[in-house]
């Protein structure tokens, strides 16, 4: 990169921390895609992620002595970069995400409302500490996460929930294909 030894220092030491929260960014969204399983996605963002680490770190190694402001800026670069990573990835709100209530009083008003907005809810009789409740179970993606329980809170503000990140789901549809008599025949 030798375009760069003709910047001037503080403008290097502006491209340092600006690099390094594109690339610690990028590196958050890696390690959430391989968390997820997301193979081609997690090796596109590796790739961009490390060839713009390679650029910064040599541009540090080579200038270091003539601005130890480059390794404060390679530091407070990585140090935004994780909260920026976070944020987008909360923002792209990737994979799937299990909603578990448990509701005393409204569960079945709660788990009508959510069939209403076309919601997938699996509903269980249970037994707490004071006495029945309806377990409310519902898999979807994890933008809509937040919307299940602001729906089941507007109903019963008591409702206890979990939420909890789904690593494989299959589907009713999807099994009765795999195991129906035509595909039965061609295996």
């Amino acid at each position: 990169m030798e375009f760069l030894d003709s910047v001037p220092i503080w403008q290097l030491i502006i491209f340092t921390y600006c690099m390094r929260i594109f690339d610690v960014a990028l590196g958050t969204i890696r390690t959430i895609s391989v968390v997820q399983g997301r193979i081609p996605l997690a090796v596109c963002v590796g790739f961009f992620e490390v060839l713009i680490w390679v650029s910064v770190v040599s541009q540090v190694i080579i200038h270091i002595r003539s601005s130890p402001w480059l390794a404060v800026a390679f530091a407070a670069g990585s140090a935004t970069g994780y909260a920026v990573g976070i944020m987008i990835e909360r923002f792209v709100a990737l994979g799937t995400s299990v909603v578990r209530m448990i509701s005393q009083h409204q569960g079945y008003a709660v788990a009508g409302a959510l069939r209403e907005t076309g919601q997938a809810v699996t509903t269980f009789d249970g037994e707490g500490r004071d006495g029945h409740c309806l377990l409310i179970y519902a898999i979807c993606p994890r933008r809509q996460a937040d919307f299940i329980i602001k729906r089941a809170r507007e109903i019963d503000p008591n409702v206890f929930y979990i939420v909890e990140a789904a690593m494989q789901v299959s589907t009713l549809r999807a099994l009765a294909k795999q195991t129906s008599w035509r595909n039965m025949l061609v295996k």
